[in-house]
């Protein structure tokens, strides 16, 4: 069945799901000529923005058969773009995306031509992937290629902002105003960085000009496509998006229409800039659209109907852009097609009250309707969110696919002050990518990568050995045969956690510096509140706001690993630690009593056990008191977030057998969830355990739950999944999102996946399709507790 309000809708949604991601080379040609013509010849910050404009003035425009809002990253859906600046891809990792069985990518001929005669022998020694490794210490190879951590940047940009209400209020002829008038306000006599900021601010104003030039082309385009066009509604149609285009992104918008089209043009415009991980988003789009929707109902220039179908065109537009090929472990940490663009309804107004609007219900209409992986559409409920549209977000999450998922506003708005946010900031803001906090429109809050915690443990448990690498990548805290209390086996933990956080910081120093030096993003700049003001760029502190996050993976596994150790070995002293480690070193073959009693008969976090919850709060403790607080290069700090993407799988895939009975290469438990069947006492239990962290002091937390479509049926399920959730918030807690499918019907799909083409699941702070995931990464989904409330 084609989902879709509309005969267009339909078609344009079929054509986003039908068409095969590949790869544009039009973007890495586009930039090669600009670096030709002027590196060298002009300061980096015009460069990056004379790149920019060239791109914007080059590439090829696409205005797709019946869509209302125009604009493509390459030159059609599901084309995407290469950024050889940040990764230049050699020709073996394009045959790789060819030929991969899961997210793969179409690679033509042409293309690996050009990629071989062009671009590889201009940027192979040039780009910033090639940079960082370059400058990063031997020991920071070590743990990166032993699966200690990951690095966000080394395929990708820092990214993870999202819009606020300014780009609805202010066109771009009015942001290269303020550009033009903070260069008039410099002063060369007593800022000695005055010279610096007026490159920066230069840089600016040329992408102003650039972005108002392409709406420019989109609105001459879709008059000589009007010109052509037989079918007068059609013909009528674009002359509206020329209309549109003739406003945004030069002007402010006047219509809903115009506001969703210049929220894309400036999607469209951070994206081609830099492949930033992760995609721009949109943040709070109901209360940014309202306005524009109430005033045109009024006005009797748009029904209900027409905005459902302007806002299902912006859905197929955000899901026609994969997120950009990623090769190596970077693809292992982020296995998916999704670029993590995602939209917050409800949550409240920047003076506190109820944010629930018109539009907000309409969003979750439309993402009922559409059934998309992109953009991610999440809820943000707050104390004062009506029930109605807490139930109505519910019957969508039941149905099985997903989404919505389910936000703390006033979690997450404590979470902000307490990282020094104004509150009006903080109400303006929310979740992106993921599950992370931040300030919208004014903050770079930068993902530098996961830490592999439980693979810490398991260095700990030998003396800073890595026994699947071979190699002595830790301290050596001592033989844990010889600790004769758990107190100081968990003390080398944390000197373990310490030394390789410090490696990370380090490596994280450097990579900053590089992109500030030699990879500005001028746009992003622009549309960045006080970037302007104090004349810096985005990714060199230009933000209002400026953090890191470090994302801690495996804390369910760690919890479960800390019971087994200090409740079998040194409480009951049921075995030795020598017994224990023989048996981690056979994989349990063997061992099997102490693979039944660390399994079976050991306390577990998500059940609500004093015990190993408390363990589990000493693990993350220790985590949040090494990491935060941390100066950063751009002047601010250091946070942790505590999720995976798909990370717990590959940091899984390096690890021996561990202390809670998982096996070797299994994967580790994923967000703040219980490791795979831990929890066995129910949800109220998983929510009591995991709300025992305080999710306030981080940037965000993912809890996954899984039920059958059975126990939420009907008015009763429904009420209990909505108590559910309202007292998993009512304890602070800052996330929860739910698989509904049964065991049964995901073994079936993954033995005949042909039959099952349309199913998607929620894997961590996003849904794919299941015949999208590797098999560890199904096996994982299967294995997952199914809840019941009775």
């Amino acid at each position: 069945m084609e989902r879709g309000m509309n005969e267009r809708i339909k078609k344009l949604r079929h054509q986003s799901l039908t068409t095969k991601p590949h790869i544009s080379i039009e973007r890495a040609v586009l930039v090669n000529e600009a670096y030709q013509k002027y590196a060298g010849v002009v300061e980096i910050p015009i460069l990056r923005a004379l790149t920019f404009k060239h791109i914007l003035e080059n590439k090829k425009l696409c205005i797709n058969e019946d869509e209302l809002i125009v604009g493509e990253k390459g030159e059609g859906p599901q084309s995407t773009p290469t950024y050889p600046e940040l990764c230049c891809h050699t020709l073996e990792d394009f045959d790789v995306m060819n030929n991969r069985e899961y997210i793969s990518f179409k690679v033509s001929e042409e293309v690996k031509s050009i990629q071989k005669e062009v671009i590889i022998p201009y940027w192979k020694d040039r780009s910033i992937r090639k940079k960082i490794f370059d400058h990063m210490t031997p020991e920071w190879i070590d743990c990166y290629e032993s699966g200690i951590f990951t690095e966000f940047m080394e395929q990708r940009g820092p990214g993870h902002t999202v819009a606020d209400g300014k780009i609805y209020k202010k066109g771009f002829i009015g942001f290269k105003k303020d550009i033009e008038d903070a260069i008039g306000k410099l002063d060369y006599f007593n800022d000695p960085n005055a010279y610096e900021k007026k490159i920066q601010l230069q840089a600016m104003a040329i992408c102003c000009d650039a972005i108002i030039s392409f709406g420019k082309r989109y609105a001459a385009y879709a008059r000589k496509l009007a010109s052509k066009e037989t079918d007068e509604r059609r013909k009528l149609e674009l002359l509206k998006i020329a209309k549109n285009c003739d406003v945004v992104p030069a002007f402010p918008p006047k219509t809903f229409h115009q506001a969703i089209q210049m929220y894309w043009f400036v999607h469209l415009g951070v994206t081609i800039e830099m492949n930033n991980w992760d995609a721009y988003s949109p943040g709070r789009l109901d209360q940014h659209l309202y306005p524009f929707y109430k005033k045109d109902i009024e006005e009797g220039i748009l029904t209900r109907d027409e905005a459902k179908e302007l806002l299902e065109c912006l859905w197929v537009k955000f899901n026609n852009q994969p997120a950009p090929p990623k090769v190596g472990i970077t693809l292992k940490e982020s296995g998916t097609y999704t670029d993590f663009a995602n939209i917050n309804s409800g949550g409240v107004k920047p003076d506190g009250s109820n944010g629930v609007n018109d539009v907000s219900y309409l969003i979750l209409d439309v993402m009922d309707e559409m059934k998309l992986l992109q953009p991610s559409s999440n809820v943000q409920i707050s104390k004062k969110t009506p029930l109605k549209f807490l139930k109505r977000a519910c019957e969508i999450s039941r149905k099985g696919w997903g989404q919505p998922a389910f936000y703390n506003t006033d979690a997450m708005i404590q979470e902000m002050l307490r990282a020094g946010k104004d509150i009006v900031d903080a109400r303006e803001g929310g979740a992106s990518g993921c599950v992370e906090t931040g300030a919208y429109g004014k903050e770079a809050y930068i993902l530098t990568g996961y830490l592999n915690i439980p693979k810490i443990l398991e260095i700990t448990l030998n003396n800073g050995f890595d026994q699947v690498r071979g190699k002595q990548l830790g301290l050596k805290t001592g033989d844990p045969r010889n600790f004769e209390t758990y107190e100081e086996f968990f003390e080398a933990f944390k000197k373990q956690l310490n030394h390789f956080v410090d490696i990370k910081i380090r490596g994280n120093h450097m990579i900053e510096k590089i992109y500030a030096t030699n990879m500005p993003v001028p746009f992003l700049s622009v549309i960045t509140s006080d970037c302007i003001d104090k004349g810096m760029d985005y990714n060199a502190g230009g933000a209002r706001y400026n953090t890191n996050y470090i994302q801690g993976v495996g804390i369910g596994t760690v919890a479960d690993c800390l019971a087994s150790i200090k409740y079998n070995v040194f409480d009951k002293k049921r075995f030795t630690m020598d017994e224990l480690l023989k048996a981690l070193d056979d994989n349990f073959e063997g061992h099997e009593m102490i693979h039944h009693i660390v399994r079976n008969k050991t306390p577990k976090y998500g059940n609500d056990d004093s015990y190993a919850d408390e363990l589990m709060l000493d693990a993350f403790n220790a985590f949040y008191d090494i990491v935060n607080g941390r100066k950063n290069m751009k002047g601010g700090v250091y946070r942790i977030d505590m999720l995976p993407t798909t990370c717990h799988v590959y940091f899984g895939s390096v690890m021996m057998a561990s202390a809670n009975g998982r096996l070797y290469g299994k994967p580790v438990s994923e967000g703040i969830s219980p490791a795979k069947g831990a929890d066995t006492n129910g949800p109220t239990a998983v929510i009591k355990s995991a709300a025992k962290m305080d999710h306030l002091r981080t940037g965000g937390t993912l809890l996954n739950q899984k039920f059958t479509p059975s126990v939420l049926a009907g008015e009763e399920g429904l009420e209990n999944l909505a108590s559910l959730i309202r007292a998993y918030f009512n304890m602070d807690g800052h996330h929860i999102q739910f698989n509904v499918i049964d065991r049964k019907t995901l073994i079936d799909a993954q033995n005949n996946p042909e039959e099952y083409k349309d199913l998607i699941v929620r894997v961590a702070g996003y849904s794919d399709h299941f015949n999208n995931l590797s098999k560890a990464l199904q096996d994982e989904i299967i294995e997952r507790t199914e809840q019941t409330f009775a």
